[in-house]
């Protein structure tokens, strides 16, 4: 990161994580929890990866809005302790859903814009002078002070961080034109024909008086038109984001180095794959240390007879059988005679004797019975090119009985057996 950027004011910085999404294209992984505290790398959570740039930044007044599973960021967040946010003064907030207060929306939030609007006197009462908003969903790192200093050198209303991805991705996200002064020109909601690779990564840098405004207008031009208990104002890339570059005063900041969004079990299990390609310099870095609230335990222990190829092993496992391209949890065991290749295992699997197990993710606390059989035996399709529906899926607490065969492309349901 670069030096000069220490020098950067965050005193009057609020970060806002939006963190209440269902998350329900991950389908079965997040049935029984939100998606941002899915595990990443083993031992951290997405969550993990959003807070510790927030804080390596110097950001410390850090505002989490939960909605989905809100109970699964109690362990996750450990009041913010693993992150020096547990202050008297500022600090981490954790902001559930709210009812019945000032003239708020009732129900749950039905976009990140949303959401923004939901809160919108909270932040007004707060008084920053910039709102960062980040999803909570995605791998990347990131010296916000850099952002920071885009935006006030532009005088801007609001600074997109941009990054590049290939076309085959782009239709997920959103797509920004920029020219070549770094003003952002023009929106694209998920479009079915894109015209270019830069998208808006989710993190935005707001003048915090602006952006109340801008949301308080929004909800008296749209808020007519829509169904009770719901503002109008959807994702930020549908009235929000476009209200702001039509006032001429949005820029671009390109984000340097990778990016993913793991909202898709593709993107999930690929977003692994990169990483026993290389560290992707964001788990490692002593400068810019990844802080987790993960329990701690023994090393991981590879016994006699064991094969280890291309893996990363959590604290805790214990290795009898072989495992290839893989990311083991904590906790996890693999028996003598199992063979587990191109996988994801949370905290906790067990894989019996003699069961084969491959492309797939397998959450916490799975059991997988002698001779099973999981997923694909071989590779189907070069890894960038898989499909969310060709990753098998095994939910939390899921069981297969010795001998049952779970096909490739499968999804087991949390707490289910399969025999």
């Amino acid at each position: 990161m670069a030096m000069e950027s220490l020098a950067v004011d965050t005193d009057r910085v609020l970060a806002i994580v939006l963190a209440g999404g269902k998350g329900s294209r991950m389908d079965v992984l997040t049935q029984r929890r939100a998606k941002p505290t899915l595990p990443f790398g083993g031992v951290f959570s997405l969550l993990d990866i959003c807070l510790s740039n927030l804080v390596n930044s110097h950001v410390r007044d850090v505002w989490v809005v939960v909605q989905y599973q809100a109970s699964s960021f109690d362990p996750v967040l450990a009041h913010g302790r693993p992150w020096d946010l547990d202050r008297n003064l500022g600090g981490l907030r954790v902001l559930p859903p709210q009812q019945g207060i000032g003239d708020e929306e009732e129900g749950m939030a039905t976009g990140n814009a949303d959401s923004l609007f939901r809160i919108r006197r909270l932040i007004a009462q707060h008084d920053p002078e910039v709102v960062l908003v980040l999803s909570a969903d995605h791998v990347y790192s990131l010296d916000h002070r850099e952002v920071l200093r885009t935006h006030r050198e532009a005088g801007a209303e609001c600074t997109v961080v941009t990054t590049t991805i290939g076309l085959e991705e782009v239709g997920h996200h959103t797509l920004v034109d920029v020219d070549e002064d770094g003003r952002v020109t023009g929106v694209h909601h998920k479009p079915d024909e894109p015209h270019t690779e830069t998208i808006a990564s989710e993190v935005f840098a707001y003048d915090a008086k602006v952006l109340v405004e801008i949301l308080d207008g929004l909800r008296e031009r749209l808020g007519g038109e829509a169904p009770d208990g719901d503002s109008g104002l959807g994702d930020f890339s549908e009235h929000l984001l476009p209200e702001l570059v039509q006032r001429g005063k949005v820029v671009a900041h390109e984000l340097p180095g990778y990016w993913r969004d793991l909202g898709r079990p593709s993107a999930y299990f690929r977003a692994h794959q990169d990483l026993l390609a290389g560290d992707l310099g964001i788990l490692h870095s002593r400068d810019w240390p990844m802080r987790t609230a993960s329990p701690q335990g023994p090393a991981a222990r590879v016994h006699e007879g064991a094969e280890v190829l291309d893996a990363m092993l959590g604290n805790g496992s214990e290795i009898h059988g072989r495992v290839e391209r893989c990311v083991i949890g904590p906790d996890v065991v693999v028996e003598a005679g199992a063979v587990v290749h191109d996988a994801v295992l949370m905290r906790g699997v067990h894989v019996r004797r003699d069961a084969r197990i491959g492309w797939s993710v397998l959450d916490a606390r799975c059991e997988i019975g002698a001779g099973a059989r999981v997923g694909a035996e071989e590779a189907q399709d070069a890894t960038s090119r898989l499909k969310s529906e060709e990753v098998t899926l095994v939910g939390m607490d899921a069981a297969v009985a010795a001998g049952a065969e779970v096909p490739h492309g499968s999804r087991v349901e949390p707490g289910t057996t399969v025999s």
